[in-house]
């Protein structure tokens, strides 16, 4: 009498029957793209420090500012402090969000290593940190809105306007997170991505944060004018004040494109240099 063999098999069914061994097959860019998006935006929640400081800060900044300078400019006919300066509470509020410490989190654990090994898309690495991006700043937009609808600032565009100066600090948002994922992939160091908000300093602060453009004067007034940021306030406080002055509008898209192209150049270039070390 013959006993069945306990031995377990070696050879995958594939092999077995004479074809090639089973490999991975690639799921496809937005599959892939949507994963790691779907990761990202889970792990929002577990990471309070990634968003509380870039919604308190500007609400600080807005109940502060607003507090102490809306008497100085009640003189001033025809001009509405709060719903000139709410524009400068969305963009702090978006700049230098992003889920780059948690890419140098990936970097340093040797996760991103072994997505690397993966037939996964390269792109779809940092496209889908950046669609969690958009959703996490979208997000941050609501309560400074909602703190300025409180404050009694009428949007002149109405409810649109509304959602457009959402979507312009969005995509400034998205446009600017280039700069801490370059960084993120460059150094694998998560002080230096801490770090990258210091270069937001110039573009808040040389610029028409605080005074109209036609008040500014020297240096100040031809730095602020090569400011992106000047435009994008300018279109934003259009869209609260003015109405539909396309011009002006189309101005702040240019301003967030200019700077979307190059943070966006660097923080691929800095992809395909990880990859390449990978």
């Amino acid at each position: 009498m013959t006993l069945p063999s306990t031995k377990a098999p070696t050879d995958s069914v594939a092999t077995r029957n004479g074809d090639h061994p089973i490999r991975a097959r690639p799921a496809g860019f937005i599959a892939d793209t949507a994963s790691i998006a779907g990761r990202a935006v889970r792990a929002v929640p577990r990471e309070p420090e990634a968003f509380i400081p870039a919604l308190v800060v500007p609400i600080f900044f807005f109940i502060v500012n607003v507090g102490s300078l809306d008497r100085v400019t009640d003189t001033l006919p025809g001009f509405d402090f709060k719903a000139f300066y709410l524009p400068v509470g969305f963009v702090f509020a978006v700049t230098g969000v992003s889920r780059a410490s948690a890419l140098v989190t990936d970097i340093q654990s040797g996760y991103l290593d072994r997505l690397l090994v993966t037939p996964i898309h390269r792109l779809s690495l940092l496209l889908g940190l950046m669609v969690a991006d958009i959703a996490l700043v979208t997000a941050l937009t609501i309560p400074v809105l909602l703190l300025g609808l409180a404050l009694g600032v009428r949007f002149e565009t109405g409810f649109i306007g509304a959602v457009g100066v959402v979507l312009l600090s969005g995509l400034w948002g998205l446009a600017f997170t280039g700069f801490p994922y370059a960084i993120a992939l460059k150094t694998g160091n998560p002080a230096a991505v801490n770090s990258s908000f210091i270069l937001f300093f110039p573009f808040a602060f040389l610029t028409t944060a605080f005074v109209p453009k036609e008040a500014l004067e020297g240096w100040l007034a031809t730095v602020s004018t090569y400011n992106p940021v000047t435009y994008l306030l300018a279109g934003q406080r259009a869209l609260v004040s003015d109405g539909w002055a396309w011009t002006t509008i189309g101005g702040a898209l240019l301003a967030v494109v200019g700077v979307g192209v190059v943070s966006m150049t660097l923080a691929f270039l800095a992809l395909r240099g990880r990859v390449a070390r990978g």
